[in-house]
């Protein structure tokens, strides 16, 4: 054991007590957070024009602050753009996030001097809760990959701008910067399959023990180093008995990664967005993720099935139910007041507060009224491939409005890397499961308003094509599971197999 791995275990348990003081008083934690974000907005031209100074309860904070998208900040970050202080949070942001959106193109997220430890000590506790869990830090002795965008920065009126991820990689502690691949170099190339493959040149003959990243862009990078090899991931990276995601439900891709690496290893899964760093999972035997509760966000909660109501519930932490999918909505310490980050999340448990991402609020299926979501589309997927050998490796849903002869149906496009050997008795799985998760669903196929779902089978490599002809090649970008609309359907015709 080398004196890096022997001290990590001592750290981790310090950071696991440290963590477990607040989880284990999560409504005063919040509690706290609420009074420092009221205070501290009062200095600010949202606080003032939103009447902070007469916030005296979480009652008051929703008769003033309404629930707000991108759109409804985006009058205060272009004042901010423009160089003006105070406007959302103290001062000036010391970075923007910049990501895509689908009404305002570019959004720039502004992340503060006080929001920005919060991204980096959660990243950080997520690696220390494994250690003192599993009592092994021998990983910290080999090489740790994340697959990230640049971190080449731009500069918005005196405030840098890049991905999050290109961000944070300025924050890499000074104790691991000589573990960490790629080099700088190779993390700015912007082309991602030339990246890749420098990547794979770089780390072939490395000990790499820590491998992160959005899952389908970590399996492109494990199948050139295989394509490359001929061996399995295991082979190479003996020493690799973990993996770092998030964005995504993993379940669909577990399949595929473990034939890949040819051993089963052990996953922690994240939850970092631009607008914070919200849970991280704390264990490797209880399934969500620890909500961050003492990281300058003050979370809210809207049912989803109220969310596009005129006047829906909106509720604390302290109301929150198990089994309710809702939609997460953060004040931040970055001045994000009422933000709806389009994600919809349930609780796992109470004590203490775990939540799993179940989708997006705007990634839906309700062509006839089915209410079919994100959760209920993977989890049909993954019941009926489990114990087949069919491995997936994308996939996405649509619905068929108007078909050339008989009844609409859901549209299932997949990228298979194992085909099933018959398509028709996978698609019957998929949809029982669909009709026992959603009664509407279920309700719509018996009344003969839908017919069954028909998958199309996509090309190997036909979403990352996808990506490419919408410019959205590369390691942050998904593909959303579903859509209300064929936009994405209509394009990805091209890329089926013949």
């Amino acid at each position: 054991m080398s004196l890096k791995s022997f001290l990590a275990i001592p750290f981790a348990k310090r950071a696991v007590k440290s963590v477990r003081k607040w989880a284990n008083k999560p409504l005063e934690t919040q509690e706290k957070v609420f009074q420092n974000l009221v205070s501290e907005g009062c200095k600010t031209a949202f606080g003032k024009d939103h009447d902070f100074i007469s916030i005296n309860s979480y009652e008051d904070f929703k008769k003033r602050v309404p629930v707000n998208d991108y759109e409804g900040l985006r009058p205060y970050v272009d004042r901010i753009i423009k160089g003006e202080e105070n406007v959302l949070w103290k001062g000036k942001p010391i970075y923007f996030a910049k990501t895509s959106g689908t009404t305002s193109g570019a959004k720039y997220i502004p992340i503060t001097k006080e929001s920005m430890p919060t991204h980096i000590k959660s990243a950080r506790n997520a690696l220390l809760f494994y250690i003192n869990e599993t009592k092994d830090a021998s990983f910290v002795n080999g090489k740790m990959i994340f697959l990230q965008g640049s971190p080449v920065l731009e500069n918005k009126n005196g405030i840098k701008l890049g991905r999050l991820s290109g961000i944070v990689a300025h924050y890499v502690p000074n104790y691991l910067l000589k573990n960490r691949l790629p080099s700088w170099e190779t993390n700015c190339i912007e082309d991602w399959d030339t990246k890749v493959d420098k990547v794979v040149e770089e780390t072939l003959p490395e000990n790499m023990t820590v491998i992160s990243g959005i899952p389908s862009w970590v399996q492109m990078y494990f199948e050139k180093l295989i394509e490359k090899t001929g061996k399995s991931i295991s082979e190479l990276f003996p020493n690799f008995n973990f993996f770092i995601y998030g964005g995504v439900n993993f379940e669909p891709y577990k399949n595929k990664f473990e034939a890949l690496i040819g051993k089963k290893i052990d996953y922690i899964e994240l939850y970092p967005a631009s607008e914070g760093f919200i849970a991280f999972q704390d264990s490797q035997q209880d399934k969500g993720m620890l909500l961050q509760l003492d990281s300058g966000i003050f979370y809210e909660f809207i049912p989803a099935t109220e969310f596009f109501d005129k006047n829906p519930t909106r509720i604390a932490l302290k109301d929150v139910q198990l089994g309710v999918n809702y939609v997460i909505i953060l004040n931040t310490t970055a001045g994000l007041w009422g933000y709806n980050i389009g994600d919809t999340v349930e609780f796992t448990s109470l004590k203490p507060f775990r939540i799993k991402v179940t989708g997006r609020i705007k990634h839906f299926i309700s062509a006839f009224g089915e209410h079919v979501i994100g959760k209920e589309v993977e989890k049909a997927l993954n019941d009926a491939i489990k114990g087949t050998g069919v491995n997936v490796s994308e996939f996405t849903v649509a619905p068929q409005v108007n078909p050339e002869t008989g009844l609409p149906f859901h549209e299932w496009f997949i990228e298979f890397e194992n085909e099933p050997d018959h398509l028709e008795e996978l698609a019957s799985k998929i949809d029982t499961s669909m009709q026992e998760q959603n009664i509407y669903y279920q309700d719509l196929i018996e009344g003969k308003v839908l017919r069954s779902l028909i998958i199309r089978k996509v090309k190997k490599g036909g979403f990352h094509e996808y990506m490419k002809s919408v410019g959205k090649f590369g390691g942050q970008n998904k593909i959303p599971q579903l859509s209300d609309n064929r936009k994405i359907a209509n394009i990805l015709e091209r890329f089926l197999k013949e």
